[in-house]
């Protein structure tokens, strides 16, 4: 595709050819912006639909549909000299590493940055409107980026989620300088490192759908097997899950256990096409899940339930208002400068000394310089401090039957 056709001259790349050609050109370069589309919205299975970068000078859509993995761009996002801007990375190198196996060491995340900044806005469009007057085109935010040809108002929309992004990364940057926050986002970066594709266990899956927390363990059976169903077919059929079927629908399915198709068909989300071509297998889902021994029923794993502790309900709310505080000061979301877990974490650990406090694996090391005294000394403020942190025993799932 001709350069006109997309914003400022980039290139459409679908040839081994080109591909090669435009890798050659972008060699030497020191800084790059990285982008993917996927297509989880509509396949089973995410992968990289298309490759979107930007140099200084030059700008790309790759397509690796044609083409496969592009080796040289892995080579150079992998060179650790060579800094890869994202905006909000995670998705994006787990899908690279998935793909291709990729490893990017030298990363410069937009988002991240903004946060760190204090800036209540951090979504892309919401910076490059703020720093660019630039406003995008979110008509094609859920595209199957997996059909193929790709219209040319497509391929516009995925190049602008790179074009702007070294300038924006050159702003942040020197917010960051002037606030003397770089070094929080250089930690922050470091933590980006080694971000893998972790695919679901499908023994368990089923347990983190929401509303499985619902079910009694005899529908839970049920809703098991008919995961498992809906995830096989809809993996075949290379469909997203919901696309398929529901997870609200198959857990009223294990709710209502039909016995034949017309009950089943009544059940509200049931998708006429998918009941009408596989109600047999549906029913023998649910009659699979309805035979599982009383003692074979799933549960959930017993999570740690913390004995009821008015000190360590004590220390997390004096250490939430010193974070509340450091964050007014910072001009920080608080959730930022500190989770409650991590509040949580401090609590248990019950710090004597900012040494001890930066023992805690959860804390960064900039976190620690702006709550660690502040934060000791409101825990040696109170009663009980030498006291023992609370224990933690195994909770109680949800074992009776509907």
């Amino acid at each position: 595709m001709a350069r006109a056709d997309i914003p400022h001259g980039a290139l459409y790349l679908d040839t081994h050819e080109e591909l090669e050609r435009f890798e050659r050109e972008i060699a030497h370069a020191k800084q790059i912006a990285l982008d993917t589309e996927g297509a989880s919205f509509h396949r089973f299975i995410d992968r990289v639909y298309l490759l979107q970068l930007s140099t200084r000078e030059r700008h790309a859509v790759i397509d690796p549909l044609p083409i496969g993995t592009p080796a040289g761009i892995g080579k150079l996002v992998e060179d650790p000299n060579v800094e890869v801007v994202f905006h909000d990375a995670d998705y994006d190198l787990r899908l690279l590493q998935q793909d291709y196996g990729w490893h990017v060491r030298n990363i410069f995340d937009t988002r991240i940055a903004a946060q760190l900044l204090g800036y209540k806005a951090f979504g892309l469009a919401a910076l490059l409107e703020k720093h660019f007057g630039v406003t995008l085109d979110k008509k094609h935010q859920r595209a199957d980026w997996s059909m193929r040809p790709l219209t040319t108002d497509m391929l516009a929309y995925a190049a602008q989620d790179t074009i702007y992004l070294l300038d924006l990364r050159d702003k942040l940057h020197h917010e960051l300088a002037q606030k003397g926050r770089l070094e929080w986002a250089k930690e922050e970066f470091a933590r980006l490192d080694g971000t893998r594709w972790e695919p679901e266990d499908p023994s368990t899956g089923f347990m983190r759908i929401k509303g499985a927390r619902d079910l009694d363990r005899r529908e839970l059976a049920l809703f098991r097997e008919l995961v498992q169903w809906r995830d096989a077919l809809a993996k075949e059929l290379d469909r997203s899950t919901f696309r398929v079927v529901g997870n609200e629908t198959l857990m009223e399915i294990a709710r209502t256990r039909p016995d034949d198709a017309k009950s089943l068909m009544a059940i509200k989300g049931m998708p006429r096409g998918i009941g009408e071509r596989h109600a047999s297998e549906i029913l023998d889902a649910v009659a699979r899940g309805l035979a599982v021994p009383d003692a074979d029923l799933p549960r959930f794993p017993r999570a740690p339930r913390w004995d009821k502790d008015p000190d360590f309900d004590a220390r997390v709310s004096a250490l939430r208002t010193v974070r509340d505080e450091a964050a007014k000061r910072l001009d920080l979301d608080p959730g930022v400068l500190g989770s409650r877990d991590r509040l949580e974490a401090i609590a248990r650990r019950v710090p004597r000394s900012v040494e001890e406090l930066a023992e805690i694996p959860e804390l960064r090391r900039w976190q620690i310089a702006e709550l660690g005294e502040a934060a000791v000394a409101a825990i040696a403020s109170l009663p009980n401090v030498g006291g023992k942190a609370n224990v933690a025993r195994g909770g109680e799932s949800k074992d009776a039957e509907g």
